[in-house]
């Protein structure tokens, strides 16, 4: 596998790493309760994490 794919790739999941951390952390300073914060959480986390491991995979081929 050539270096840049595992830059990209690296790129990829450190975005999606940081941006769940980021996205969690907003979502709890604005909720009451667990269920405030996990169901939205996962709403959105779920299918950029799905996306994100979609394009890991394509270019690990």
């Amino acid at each position: 596998m050539r270096p840049t794919r595992l830059i990209l790739i690296a790129a990829i999941l450190a975005v999606l790493a940081v941006g769940s951390v980021e996205l969690f952390l907003t979502l709890d300073a604005h909720s009451h309760s667990a269920s405030d914060t996990l169901r939205p959480f996962i709403i959105i986390a779920l299918p950029a994490w799905l996306l994100g491991s979609f394009a890991v995979r394509r270019l690990a081929k």
